[in-house]
């Protein structure tokens, strides 16, 4: 029976940060050598520090530490999160600021080729939809400017919870009036987004590839799962 209700991630599933080398234009880097442009070796550090938050190859002190580990829950800490993480790769205050306001704007955020044919057919076909993401900043404008739209944006810095806290995606069920057992997340994390599990959901696992190089992997995930048409 196919499922009531879809639960999506955001970043690496639905639509994905892609810089643009005008980003960098003018930008350096200190270093104990000096300064040196921002090369494309350089350019790909400074973006996985903004899009695959690890962090540990950042030096940070406990105050640091504190602001990374809520950085999803509380905008400002969000922000010292990361101007951190980029000052501590060697930009320049003014520089961290420019890259951060670029990531945390909607515009900058490109959809996957199949995002609003996936958003769209599952609302066609009667079935909810809601996005639940790790995020200290409003996605909503992002999904307006690409036309595609879901029934609930289950927000961790609006909500107060983040993943994989299985109590974020009980809020999302709750709003979308569904039970555990009818819903699936599609989400690009096995450990945050796979957690949904732990209540009885089912799971999808899309790959965070560059947009251009995924053309259908959501298409195709839910397919697997006998979703869509």
């Amino acid at each position: 029976m196919p499922p009531s209700a879809v639960l999506f991630d955001f970043s690496g599933t639905l639509f994905r940060l892609e810089e643009d080398d005008s980003w960098f234009a003018g930008m350096e880097l200190i270093d104990d050598d000096g300064r040196r442009a921002v090369d494309e070796h350089a350019q790909g550090e400074l973006m996985e520090r903004l899009t695959h938050p690890t962090g540990g190859s950042v030096t940070r002190t406990e105050e640091a530490q504190r602001a990374w580990l809520h950085r999803d829950l509380v905008p400002a800490l969000h922000r010292e999160a990361y101007l951190h993480a980029l000052r501590d790769a060697g930009l320049p205050d003014d520089h961290a600021e420019s890259l951060y306001r670029q990531a945390i704007d909607p515009a900058s955020w490109a959809p996957y080729p199949d995002t609003v044919e996936v958003l769209r057919s599952l609302t066609a076909d009667g079935v909810r939809t809601a996005i639940v993401s790790n995020i200290a900043f409003d996605i909503r404008p992002a999904f307006r400017a690409a036309g595609a739209d879901a029934d609930e944006f289950v927000l961790s810095f609006e909500v107060g919870v983040v993943k994989p806290d299985p109590r974020i995606f009980q809020i999302a069920l709750e709003r979308l009036g569904v039970a555990a057992d009818e819903t699936v997340m599609v989400g690009d994390s096995e450990e945050n987004d796979g957690a949904a599990r732990a209540l009885g959901c089912g799971f999808v696992l899309v790959d965070p590839l560059p947009v251009a190089d995924r053309p259908t992997g959501l298409l195709d995930g839910l397919r697997d799962r006998g979703i869509g048409r």
